[in-house]
């Protein structure tokens, strides 16, 4: 999703024209390639709803087939029921009014709800295999004690009847938000809690994002016929409802509500969006999925040029993450106005939509790059939200940096800047901290993107940029339609470079320690650096000598027992532990400088020259 602070993200993009679409698979995932005994539960929904428009009311009937595919035997599982969050009083509610830093678009507003605004789900029975179990609402979670235990590799059917509400739109979900999308439907379905080697998961909704069960969702969805729909998933019946995906509305049944039918395979999580005022646009990606534009007929006519500026450049977008990061496995991807800021969904987002041009093209670049970063590689967002939105905010920015032709030789330096100003802050925490624990928001914001992203970037100064490339790639080959750890990414980096990288994680990521490295004494042809902040790091560094000649040094850090590949003169390993290092030039030294191109993330660059 987009932060709060919006300054927190740069934009950036390149076109390539060689994208080869394949069905997502139905099946698990194979075992991972770090671990072989790896594995995941699955799913697999089939929901009717039936929609009023007038109240915003909605009946559920859902029939969910779970796999356990695990090897431990199962007496409770969890659903989460994410709309009840949106209620007075509500942990989400709560928080947002007693945080140092509340997010502007939440306040208090949810404690001002009157009844016919709130959101819920109610559960009114739910079976298994056909046996009532026992079970009670807990906040944003459904807690259920099962009829019968499953077994290591059962599969077992849970039949389900609820009703809710849909809320004012307060974040993410809801209706008639500002830019008056009637229906923005996303975390609306009580959506099972996955399970993993680390136990289940099943946090309550207080502010920050999802994880979900692999799986495949047959969705039959009946609403106000002068509604388009659009989200996850293929229309199965386009010409039932008299409503082509390659034309305007045409002979439409003489009914007063008309039923849309999707099938999504092989995805963790459904959204959709409805409004009567829906303009409906498709391009075809060249060798790549056919691309969906949904957004209001209603807006100014400089709104509705941008969205037609926009289908190009998607186009090009797509084209750049599924060359630089893995092939789009989907057939088609859509792109909604949903009116609150943006957020990844299954071959979809939910965008705003009324802002000028560069903000719509940033915020689709983003949001498209997430289709990578969390949906495909389905990190655990409460846990480790800087893999998805540090790593997301990575490539949408080295993708504008190409695409709009901005030539910045460090797209990512708004990023470094970010947590540099969080290092130095005294509110920083580590990269492991719960999404929902961290004291201030705006630290949140800049530990998951910026930090996030300066993880990913500092990452290739370490190994070299080539071999980041081959990390990235590999990394999704290797953990597409899984669930990634931050494990995997450092393991695969270690695979590709030959370098040894855990104490990398440990301490940008687990630990608040700091990188500062100084010029200590410059003498004639004899350099001494001193190492101040407690994290190691190897050292780039420029030597520009009295004759006006310059000579690029790089110093191994030991603990990595080994060396990027560079064109510089690589001389002695530094250990981490001595906090200086000496070393001689063949010249007498001028200046010198540590790190010139600024990717590593020195908290204070003013000691880097001397």
């Amino acid at each position: 999703m987009l932060p709060f602070f919006c300054f927190l993200l740069i934009l950036s993009c390149n076109s390539q024209k060689n994208i080869i679409v394949a069905q997502a698979p139905t099946s698990p995932s194979p075992p991972s390639t770090q671990n072989s005994g790896y594995w995941q539960q699955h799913v697999n929904y089939k929901m009717e709803i039936d929609m009023d428009v007038n109240t915003y009311q909605y009946k559920g009937k859902q029939q969910l087939i779970y796999t356990n595919n695990s090897p431990d035997v199962l007496n409770r599982v969890y659903y989460h029921l994410y709309f009840n969050a949106f209620q007075p009083g509500s942990e989400m509610d709560v928080r947002s009014r007693t945080i140092a830093d509340p997010d502007g678009r939440v306040g208090d507003r949810i404690s001002k709800l009157k009844p016919n605004e709130i959101g819920y789900i109610k559960v009114n029975a739910l079976k298994q295999n056909g046996v009532n179990t026992k079970y009670k609402t807990v906040g944003t979670v459904l807690e259920v004690d099962l009829a019968k235990p499953i077994q290591p590799g059962e599969k077992v059917s849970f039949d389900m009847l609820f009703d809710a509400q849909v809320p004012v739109q307060i974040r993410r979900s809801g209706r008639h938000n500002k830019e008056g999308v009637a229906l923005s439907m996303a975390q609306w379905y009580p959506k099972l809690a996955e399970y993993d080697f680390e136990g289940w998961h099943a946090d309550p909704y207080i502010a920050r994002e999802f994880y979900g069960v692999w799986g495949d969702f047959d969705v039959k969805l009946t609403i106000d016929k002068n509604y388009i729909v659009g989200g996850t998933g293929y229309l199965q019946n386009p010409n039932q409802i008299g409503y082509g995906y390659e034309t305007a509305i045409v002979n439409r049944p003489d009914t007063n509500k008309l039923t849309w039918h999707f099938k999504a395979p092989n995805v963790h999580d459904f959204t959709w969006a409805a409004d009567p005022d829906y303009i409906h646009d498709t391009v075809q990606v060249p060798n790549g999925p056919k691309l969906h534009f949904f957004y209001k007929s209603t807006m100014s006519k400089e709104k509705l040029k941008n969205w037609k500026k926009l289908q190009p450049k998607s186009i090009e977008l797509m084209h750049y993450f599924s060359t630089h990061i893995g092939n789009y496995p989907y057939k088609q991807y859509s792109i909604i106005q949903g009116g609150d800021g943006g957020m990844e969904y299954g071959m979809c987002t939910l965008i705003v939509g009324s802002g000028k041009f560069n903000g719509l093209l940033g915020v689709t670049a983003h949001e498209m790059a997430h289709s990578w970063f969390q949906f495909l590689l389905a990190t655990n967002e409460a846990k480790h939200e800087w893999m998805d939105e540090g790593f997301t905010s990575y490539i949408e920015d080295k993708a504008l940096n190409d695409i709009l032709n901005k030539n910045k030789a460090n797209p990512f330096e708004n990023a470094y800047k970010a947590y540099v100003y969080l290092a130095n802050s005294s509110k920083e925490q580590p990269l492991t901290t719960h999404a929902d624990r961290y004291n201030y928001n705006r630290a949140y914001s800049i530990s998951a993107y910026s930090k996030g992203e300066v993880f990913l970037a500092q990452l290739g100064y370490i190994i070299g940029e080539e071999n980041l490339k081959q990390t990235i790639k590999k990394y999704f080959n290797d953990f597409a339609f899984k669930h990634p750890k931050p494990f995997d990414i450092i393991r695969t980096a270690e695979k590709i470079s030959g370098l040894e990288l855990d104490w990398y994680y440990i301490d940008f990521a687990q630990t608040t320690n700091t990188i500062d490295y100084s010029i200590k004494s410059v003498e004639e042809n004899t350099i001494t650096l001193e190492r101040i902040g407690l994290m190691p790091m190897p050292i780039d560094l420029t030597v520009t000598y009295t004759d006006g000649s310059t000579e690029d040094f790089y110093i191994p850090l030991q603990m990595m027992r080994g060396e990027k590949l560079t064109n510089a003169t690589t001389i002695k390993d530094w250990a981490w532990a001595y906090p200086t290092y000496t070393f001689k030039t063949s010249k007498n030294v001028k200046s010198v400088q540590i790190d010139p191109a600024e990717m590593m993330a020195d908290v204070n660059k003013e000691n880097n020259k001397g």
